[in-house]
């Protein structure tokens, strides 16, 4: 897998403003806890962004295409803004940009490599705090890893416009209801 100079700084943008948007939801930027939550946010949600729009790339060059992160300034501010003014995130801190021969089925899989990624992750965080029997601020980080990348899964396979979802559903419902199922039940998933 290849990374281009200016894909790593994107990447590494969009890392850390997903990042810095979830530490500011979850405490004041101006809190003593700032520099924990936004270090928490690196390791679980902003991880997870970045393994999923790795696994797209991944994929997309498995398949002989090109593949590459371009990250969206516009929706990184807004999803900075809108965790600082209205105490909400809506990220969609930018996309793979593929080029080549990409059929139904190829763009299904494709699609599909992000949220299963998500899924992925969320399972590893939850079998880790159910073996490690972590201390408090471990057990926060893998409860919040668990619950954020549970709701990436879900939200990014929404089946509509240019979400992953939409392009998964139109390949195959079957594989699309089997990944919604999973991700919707890991969402709704008591973790104490």
């Amino acid at each position: 897998m290849k990374f281009s100079q200016i894909e790593k700084e994107h990447l590494l943008k969009a890392w850390v403003a997903v990042s810095f948007a979830f530490a500011v939801l979850n405490t004041s930027i101006f809190s003593q806890t700032f520099l924990l939550f936004f270090i928490i946010s690196l390791l679980t949600v902003g991880l997870g962004f970045l393994l999923h729009e790795i696994a797209h790339k991944f994929v997309a060059q498995k398949y002989g295409c090109w593949a590459e992160f371009r990250a969206d300034d516009r929706m990184l501010i807004f999803a900075i803004i809108g965790a600082m003014f209205f105490g909400f995130v809506f990220a969609a801190p930018g996309a793979v940009l593929i080029r080549g021969y990409v059929t139904l089925k190829k763009n299904g899989i494709i699609s599909l490599a992000g949220p299963m990624t998500n899924i992925i992750l969320a399972i590893i965080f939850l079998m880790l705090k159910l073996v490690l029997l972590p201390t408090a601020i471990v057990s926060l980080v893998l409860n919040y890893g668990f619950q954020i990348n549970a709701f990436i899964a879900l939200f990014n396979l929404v089946p509509f416009m240019n979400f992953d979802g939409a392009k998964i559903f139109r390949w195959n419902k079957i594989i699309y209801t089997i990944t919604a199922v999973v991700a919707a039940l890991l969402v709704i998933l008591p973790v104490g």
